[in-house]
C-alpha cells in the first residue's frame, strides 16, 4: 500500500462492484478460489432482491394466494370465513425474510469466503482501478461490474413531488392503505395489484400500453387481465396519465378523469444504475443504458459486467447465471459460455405466467417458420379436478423448418414449475417428435404441454 496524504491505492487480485446477488456469487466463488477479492456495496450487501425485491413480494403474494385459496373452498369443500391480517405478513417480512433490513447475515457469509467487504460508492477510475472514497484499489486480474437498478421514474406533471410508493416502500408496509392506484401493469404492477386487492384494499391500474404484461404472449395478458378483473381490480389499458397531485390524498388525472385514492404506487420498471460508476475512463459510454458483454461476460480490458446492467433480463436467475459464466473466465476454467437462448422468467401472480424463449412474435420477426400449438388449462384432466382457481393455458413456438420449440407459456396454477419441461425444451433443442413420445404424468397440470403438442402442427 502507498500513501499519499489521505489518498491511498492497494492492489488485489480482484474488485466486485455491487454486491446484489450476481456480485455477491461472484464475490465468494472468487475468494473461495484463493483470490484477493475486495467487494464494494453502498447499500444492503444482497442487494434488492432479498430485501426490497423476490423474497418480500413472494411473502406478500404466498398469503394472497392462501387468502384467495380459502374463498375457493366454498366451491369445493364447504364455508370458510376469512379474516385478512396484513400485521402477520409485515412481520414475517421483517423477521424472516430482512432481519428487520439488516444485511449481517449476507455480509459474514461473504468475509467467512475472505471477502473484504468496502462500504461506499464504487467507481471506475481506468481498467483494473476501481475507486471508493479516498482509496483506489488496482486489480491485478479485473473488475467485476454488478451495478444493479433501481425503480425507473416516469416524466409525469407533479408525480415527483408526491410522497408515491415504489417496491421498496410496499415491503415495509405495517398497515394497508383503503385505497390504491398502481402505475405499470409489468410483472411488479400486476403482483403487487393482486396481493392488495386480495387484501381489501381497492385498486386501480393503471397501464398506458394497450395490455398488462406487454412482454409476454397476448393470450397470457388476457388471463391475467381477466383474473385481476375478477379480484375486483380496476383495470385500465391504453391510459393517458396527464397529472399526479398529492393533498393529503392522491389525485390522478386519467384520460380527463381524476382518480382518487388514498396512495399511489409506481411500478413502471426499473433503470440501471450507469450514470456515475465511470464508464468513460474505460472506454464505455457513461450514457448508455445497458453495458455490452461477450459470451464471457467480459466488457472491456480487465473488466466483467453481470446482472441487470447486461441488459439480458432483470432476473436474480440470469445475475447468477452470468455471474458463474464470469468466475469461470476470471480463473481460466472451461464450461459453457453464455447462451440466452432459453431464458425463462415468472410473473408470480395467481395464475402464474412462466415464459422461456421467444413469443410467436418474436420468433416470427427473426424470421423462423412459426407454427404454434395451444391448450387450455381447465380443459386438462388436473384442471377440470382443480376446478375454481384452474385459468390458465399453455402456448408452444415451435421452428417447422428445424422441428424444435423456440419459446413457450405457461400460465396456470404452478405455471412457474410446469415452465420447467419447456424451458429444457427450448434450452436442449429436444425434437418435438421425441417431446411426443414422453410420458406425461397423469393427472398433472404439466399434461397441458402434451396436448398444446399434439396442437402444433410440425
Amino acid at each position: 500500500m502507498s500513501d499519499h496524504g489521505a489518498e491511498q491505492t492497494e492492489h488485489v487480485d480482484v474488485v466486485v462492484v455491487g454486491l446484489g446477488p450476481g456480485g455477491e456469487h461472484a464475490a465468494q466463488k472468487l475468494a473461495e478460489a484463493g483470490l484477493s477479492v475486495v467487494g464494494v456495496e453502498r447499500g444492503l450487501v444482497g442487494g434488492e432482491c432479498p430485501f426490497y425485491g423476490c423474497i418480500p413480494s413472494k411473502m406478500m403474494i404466498r398469503a394472497a394466494d392462501a387468502l384467495a385459496e380459502a374463498r375457493r373452498a366454498q366451491d369445493l369443500a364447504g364455508d370458510v370465513e376469512v379474516r385478512p391480517d396484513w400485521s402477520r405478513v409485515a412481520t414475517r417480512i421483517d423477521k424472516q425474510a430482512t432481519n428487520h433490513w439488516d444485511d449481517e447475515s449476507h455480509a459474514t457469509r461473504l468475509a467467512e469466503a475472505g471477502v473484504r467487504i468496502v462500504r461506499g460508492h464504487g467507481r471506475l477510475d481506468g481498467p483494473g482501478r476501481v475507486r471508493v472514497g479516498t482509496t483506489t484499489y488496482v486489480a491485478a486480474r479485473g473488475v467485476v461490474l454488478n451495478a444493479g437498478t433501481e425503480p425507473a421514474t416516469l416524466p409525469i406533471d407533479g408525480l415527483a413531488a408526491t410522497p408515491h410508493w415504489t417496491n421498496r416502500e410496499v415491503v415495509r408496509l405495517a398497515e394497508l392503505p383503503a385505497s390504491l392506484v398502481v402505475i405499470g401493469g409489468g410483472p411488479i404492477g400486476a403482483e403487487l395489484t393482486q396481493v392488495f386487492a386480495r387484501f381489501g384494499v381497492r385498486v386501480t391500474l393503471l397501464e398506458v400500453a394497450e395490455r398488462i404484461l406487454g412482454p409476454e404472449e397476448p393470450e397470457a395478458s388476457a388471463v391475467i387481465h381477466r383474473v385481476l378483473v375478477e379480484d375486483g381490480v380496476d383495470v385500465r389499458t391504453g391510459v393517458t396519465i396527464d397529472r399526479v397531485d398529492h393533498d393529503g390524498t392522491f389525485r390522478v388525472l386519467v384520460d380527463g378523469e381524476i382518480v382518487v385514492s388514498e396512495q399511489l404506487l409506481v411500478a413502471a420498471g426499473r433503470r440501471t444504475n450507469l450514470a456515475d460508476v465511470g464508464l468513460e475512463t474505460v472506454g464505455l459510454d457513461p450514457a448508455g443504458r445497458v453495458v455490452d458483454t461477450d459470451e464471457r461476460m467480459r466488457a472491456g480490458e480487465r473488466l466483467w459486467a453481470v446482472g441487470d446492467i447486461t441488459g439480458r433480463g432483470a432476473f436474480t436467475h440470469v445475475s447468477m447465471y452470468q455471474a458463474a459464466v464470469a468466475v469461470r473466465d476470471l480463473l481460466d476454467q472451461d464450461g459453457p459460455l453464455a447462451d440466452y437462448r432459453a431464458v425463462s422468467r415468472v410473473t408470480f401472480t395467481d395464475p402464474e405466467v412462466g415464459s422461456v424463449g421467444l413469443t410467436e412474435r418474436q420468433a416470427r420477426d427473426a424470421g423462423i417458420a412459426v407454427v404454434t400449438g395451444h391448450a387450455e388449462m381447465p380443459e386438462s384432466s388436473r384442471g377440470w379436478i382443480h376446478q375454481a382457481g384452474n385459468e390458465g393455458i399453455v402456448k408452444l413456438v415451435a421452428d417447422s423448418d428445424r422441428g424444435i420449440l423456440v419459446g413457450g407459456t405457461t400460465v396456470g396454477p404452478f405455471g412457474g414449475e410446469v415452465l420447467g419441461l419447456v424451458a429444457a425444451a427450448v434450452h436442449a433443442e429436444i425434437p418435438v417428435a421425441t417431446l411426443r413420445g414422453m410420458h406425461f404424468a397423469y393427472p398433472t397440470f404439466h399434461r397441458a404441454i402434451e396436448a398444446a403438442l399434439a396442437d402444433l402442427g410440425v
